[in-house]
């Protein structure tokens, strides 16, 4: 067994899994998985640059995660990072930050890299699948699969039977869509207007456009919803009194539901979507954009369901940084 850690850190949220990983089987067993929001994001479409109070925040958590990986004691650590720090002027100084935190430098990846990471991560267990909680009875899954990695600042698309064959990032997220379309004068706007809704839905539209020119989003069979707005509607659909992972991977969504939440999450106040049972605090203001961006999709592919999946680019981070032990050692 190999023992890697893989680190993500996105627009919206960094996260941390450290795993063993089977050569043999393919198989990651995982020991430690956690995730901060920490807004790296935050301002960046605007000014270009990470905010120091974001960085700060990033480096807390950074230094949390140290500690644990000392503690398992990781034989190999990688770090990516995506969106926000792709885009950002001072991204030397989240490196240089990073760097004395962990003692690895984070692989600022390009949006191709990132769609082939969430690709590995997501659909490793789902070839042959046949999944329960089908709106109809349960149905096998078809092949090719599209793979939607919904995150703060980009949505990746992937499409792909065990290997990928095609993908885009396009620059349409949670956080960037709420920011560039529902703060005004600093404050989210509570609830968005129609004019706000319909800013953010030609934005996705453009967006869809843009992927359509790489990836064959109509000739996909199974949609699969990866990252915190997919997992966050799907936990509103599952009616659960608190967020648990396991009932939520491989759920299936049916349109309607999702466009139900979308609707209710884009109508709600602050303090409705706060008191919703599996709601983080940090998704309270981006979960409407969300949950929009994930509709679009389904209507633009036609989707009657999407499978929700809790293993996305981190697991495919620590799959192919445990891949590279693996080689490493058979060529010492």
């Amino acid at each position: 067994m190999t023992r890697v850690a893989g680190i993500d850190c996105g627009t919206n949220s960094i996260r941390l899994l450290v795993a063993d990983f089977d050569p043999a089987t393919g198989e990651l067993v995982e020991l430690d998985r956690r995730m901060t929001i920490v807004r790296l994001g935050q301002g960046v479409d605007k000014t270009g640059r990470l905010a120091p109070e974001a960085l700060e925040r990033t480096f807390a958590a950074c230094r949390e995660y140290a500690a644990v990986i000392k503690e398992f004691g990781a034989e190999r650590v990688r770090f990516v990072a995506t969106s926000a720090s792709r885009d950002a002027e001072n991204r030397d100084e989240f490196v240089q930050g990073v760097f004395a935190i962990l003692g690895v430098e984070p692989e600022v990846i390009s949006g191709d890299q990132e769609a082939e990471f969430s690709f590995v991560g997501a659909t490793k267990e789902l070839t042959g699948a046949t999944l329960p909680q089908a709106p109809s009875g349960v149905t096998p899954l078809e092949k090719p699969f599209l793979v939607v990695d919904i995150g703060g600042g980009s949505t990746e698309f992937v499409v792909g039977e065990e290997h990928v064959r095609a993908a885009r990032s396009v620059d349409v997220g949670c956080v960037r869509m709420t920011e560039r379309h529902l703060v005004v004068d600093g404050v989210v706007t509570d609830p968005p207007t129609a004019e706000q809704i319909a800013a953010i839905r030609a934005d996705i539209e453009a967006a869809l456009d843009l992927a359509e020119q790489t990836v064959p989003l109509a000739e996909a069979r199974t949609l699969v919803g990866l990252a915190g707005s997919v997992t966050t509607v799907a936990a509103i659909a599952l009616g659960l009194p608190e967020y648990v992972s396991s009932e939520i991977h491989h759920a299936r969504i049916p349109y309607a539901t999702v466009r139900e939440i979308s609707e209710r999450m884009l109508t709600a106040t602050h303090a409705e979507r706060a008191a919703i049972p599996v709601m983080h605090p940090g998704r309270v203001d981006v979960i409407g954009a969300g949950a929009l961006v994930l509709l679009a999709i389904m209507e633009r592919t036609g989707a009657a369901e999407v499978v929700v999946s809790e293993h996305d680019i981190l697991d495919g981070i620590a799959i192919k940084t445990a891949e590279e032990v693996e080689v490493d050692r058979l060529r010492s």
